[in-house]
């Protein structure tokens, strides 16, 4: 039978996999119950790996990094009712973290619906204020609905889309062909395609309408007159289709760049006029550098991550973006170049070159002070040692997934990050629990990379059951667990607003070994940088993962984290 085009004996499931199959999806990540068993027996049936989590959160949080490093949208599974609430915590990343994700949610027959049943609850109402879109599936129109969820996950800003699977529906024999769909999509991007071509197609880059001519010209006004221009790169940039365009618009104008916290790694951090991470650690050190600038350049900026009012001061801002700034009255804006990313970075990489007066090597300088001052000398064992150690040890294009704490302001400041897309964190949603389910799902769609995760305690404890997954799958990932003991950012926000320490301390009393092993995955204690870089060399070299518990000392983050 030619799946492509007939759908003889063939359900409304087996078409949704087929369709998402053909788009690129390669796993589906999620928890069973009844109403799922038809999409997962789909999946099963057509070579599309349902991958089991502890939690539907976590499978949502997989879902959205494997959107962010293949391109494709990734996707989660889930029953009606708690199971769709528990996803909604992932789906919620990918919405302010802008990453492309399909949500599938397996709920009752549907005459069922609307009516007062066990689990059942509106999810168009839960998932509306989280996704581009919430959509039913329904007999008939499955094909043009895909199309439209996927073409909507696609397109910047990009994002999640909600599809609710009635069970009835999922069951019912299909009426469409797959070739319909290349159709539908052809229609929708006007780019016709043959309606004999394969759904591999159908999830292309839909690029935004290009910044006007006059609006480039003006930019470039602005890059000319300014004497100590900085750049800062955000999050919309993860998703440029060429990120050598940001390297070729600084290395042009000689732009000194720093970047975002998720941005870190779209040009090598290593460049001569890299600056390092903002608005992480040691943040005063990085705003007065910017504060001697005389214009600050968003290259991509989101202020989902940080808004502008919190580091620019009164300095004036060039605003390159897929959109409109979203800016506190304080804020200069200059000018925005609004369109497509890709486009604006060509078009302003190709203006005559802007001079500066930056001396040249002011930006290795200040990195250099600025490293140094987020390692303080002391006797110990501290997380800035256990973060040099992993970045020691990892290759250069390995990829790093971590969670959201104290260890995420020291890592983001501190880690050097090599290449696009290798240094996997939420800060628009920023949850903890993101860490271990972004690992997997890294390493489930770049096998032929080496991936770490590094996460507190804290985190740990949300959602170590997620090392089953690895366990399970075989995946050889290292996760090194910083513990400390304590919920180390709310400690040291307590101890700033004058608060004494209450309700953040995880291990009142403690416990030198952690148990031999965390649902079968093996796991060591260490108590120094060296017995670490022992212990991750020969995580590296198993052919399964390893739990490393890494007694350190939180001390220092009082000095690094808030300055």
């Amino acid at each position: 039978m030619n799946t492509c085009c007939s759908t003889d004996k063939m359900n409304n499931a087996d078409l949704v996999v087929s369709i998402l199959k053909a788009a690129g999806v390669r796993h589906g990540f999620g928890v069973p119950s009844g109403n799922v068993l038809p999409l997962m027996e789909a999946m099963r049936a057509g070579g599309l790996a349902f991958v089991l989590t502890a939690h539907e959160g976590s499978a949502a949080f997989a879902a959205d990094v494997t959107g962010r490093v293949t391109g494709v949208p990734g996707l989660c599974i889930a029953t009606l009712g708690p199971g769709a609430t528990n996803l909604s915590t992932g789906v919620g990343c990918a919405w302010l973290d802008r990453s492309p994700l399909i949500a599938i949610t397996c709920t009752l027959n549907e005459a069922q619906l609307g009516r007062r049943l066990q689990m059942w609850i509106d999810h168009q109402a839960l998932f509306k204020p989280i996704t581009k879109a919430s959509l039913r599936l329904r007999s008939g129109k499955i094909v043009s609905t895909l199309a439209q969820a996927l073409r909507l996950a696609l397109s910047e800003p990009q994002g999640p889309v909600h599809l609710d699977l009635p069970e009835d529906v999922a069951l019912a024999q299909a009426t469409e062909a797959l070739a319909q769909a290349t159709e539908a999509q052809a229609h929708a991007t006007e780019s016709p395609a043959p309606a004999t071509e394969t759904m591999r197609t159908m999830p292309e880059r839909i690029p935004l309408p290009p910044a006007p001519e006059t609006s480039i010209a003006r930019a470039g006004v602005l890059l000319r007159a300014a004497r100590r221009p900085v750049a800062v790169i955000g999050a919309s940039a993860m998703r440029l289709q060429d990120p050598q365009a940001l390297r070729a618009f600084v290395e042009r104008h000689q732009i000194p760049f720093a970047t975002t916290l998720m941005a870190k790694g779209m040009i090598d951090e290593d460049h001569p006029l890299s600056l390092g991470c903002i608005e992480r650690a040691l943040r005063k050190k990085q705003r007065a550098l910017i504060h001697s600038a005389d214009l600050v350049v968003g290259l991509g900026y989101d202020t989902i991550e940080v808004e502008y009012e919190a580091w620019a001061g009164k300095l004036p801002v060039l605003h390159v973006g897929i959109e409109c700034a979203d800016v506190d009255a304080s804020v200069r804006v200059a000018h925005e170049v609004v369109g497509d990313l890709d486009d604006a970075l060509a078009r302003l990489a190709a203006l005559p070159a802007a001079g500066n007066d930056w001396p040249a090597q002011a930006a290795r300088q200040h990195r250099d002070a600025f490293q140094k001052a987020l390692r303080p000398a002391a006797a110990g064992f501290f997380p800035h040692q256990a973060i040099d150690v992993v970045r020691k040890v990892l290759p250069r294009e390995g990829v790093l997934a971590f969670d959201v704490g104290a260890h995420t302001h020291q890592i983001g400041s501190q880690w050097t990050v090599h290449t696009p897309r290798s240094f996997l964190i939420t800060n628009g949603w920023s949850s903890m629990g993101f860490g271990i389910p972004a690992a997997l799902a890294a390493k489930l769609a770049r096998p032929d990379l080496p991936v770490v995760c590094v996460l507190g305690d804290g985190c740990f404890q949300m959602s170590c059951g997620e090392v089953s997954v690895a366990r399970r799958e075989g995946l050889a990932i290292p996760f090194v667990v910083l513990d400390d003991r304590w919920l180390s950012l709310i400690r040291i926000k307590q101890a700033q607003r004058g608060l004494p320490c209450c309700g953040t301390e995880l291990s009142p009393c403690d416990v030198l070994v952690p148990p031999a092993h965390y649902f079968g995955v093996p796991a060591f204690g260490v108590d120094s940088a060296a017995a670490l870089e022992r212990a991750l060399r020969q995580a590296f070299a198993s052919d399964g993962p390893t739990i490393i518990e890494a007694r350190v000392d939180p001390a220092q983050y009082a000095q690094t984290v808030y300055d």
